[in-house]
């Protein structure tokens, strides 16, 4: 089965136009006329006769969540508000990759500490220490592929053993503004197409797969891209390590 096959299987199309978290919110805001944000709150789990109001708004900050839905329930006189964090993705691309998460190595050791040996793998990988090594592809910094063995059965190590903290980390989020939910939104010559899938599930579908060294030179942790930055027109924050997907693939499942 084909990509555009997959998508058209687990998509809803959605009339009228995303050009940003913007639309979503006020879908969401008008979700007692708007059909499509009745879809997303019933794959939520709420039934739209119980539900008394939606407000929806953008997370201010440096969050996994884009927007926060306040829910307020009615059930036979008893209430109940419920806070859902989304995140969304609006993509144009079906093969392009959204980054997740990108930091300087040091912030993902007070996160993850990170071994003394596991961390200069990573900052040779990233550029941060300078190379001694010649005939680099790159002389700024070195691939996975371009160090020893040694250093490859680390790196492959450390992240197999810490793999759901790290993906938890960099899809879900930690605190008041984790993500709930993953929202994406696929425009493809005009058409809108949509899933949304709880951030557990997407979390599973994101971690489907091993802890590999791709023949790039950078490593995969399930579904999950990690890599230099690079770009910035040359700038330090080149060298911070980022971690991508391709949000899409949310369709496929």
């Amino acid at each position: 089965m084909n990509k555009k096959t997959m998508i058209k299987l687990g998509s809803q199309t959605a009339k009228g136009g995303f050009k940003n978290e913007k639309d979503v919110i006020k879908r969401f805001n008008n979700w007692k006329k708007d059909e499509v944000a009745q879809k997303w709150l019933n794959v939520m789990g709420y039934k739209i006769s119980d539900i008394e109001y939606v407000k929806a708004a953008k997370v201010r900050g440096q969050y996994k969540a884009d927007i926060q839905v306040r829910v307020l329930i009615v059930i036979k006189l008893k209430s109940q508000e419920d806070l859902q964090n989304l995140q969304v993705k609006l993509v144009s691309n079906p093969t392009g990759f959204n980054q997740i998460d990108k930091r300087w190595i040091d912030k993902y050791v007070e996160l993850w500490n990170i071994p003394v040996d596991i961390v200069k793998i990573l900052k040779l990988f990233t550029g941060e220490i300078k190379p001694i090594s010649k005939k680099l592809k790159d002389p700024r910094r070195m691939l996975l592929t371009e160090m020893n063995e040694e250093n490859q059965d680390k790196i492959v190590h450390f992240f197999e053993k810490n793999k759901i903290l790290i993906i938890s980390d960099v899809l879900k989020g930690r605190g008041e503004f984790s993500a709930d939910w993953v929202l994406v939104i696929l425009k493809v010559k005009g058409v809108n197409s949509w899933v949304l899938k709880s951030i557990n599930e997407a979390m599973n579908i994101f971690g489907q797969g091993d802890v590999r060294i791709t023949p790039q030179g950078s490593l995969k942790i399930g579904r999950i891209g990690m890599q230099r930055k690079g770009g910035d027109g040359g700038r330090d924050s080149a060298k911070m390590l980022q971690f991508k997907i391709n949000p899409v693939e949310l369709f496929d499942n």
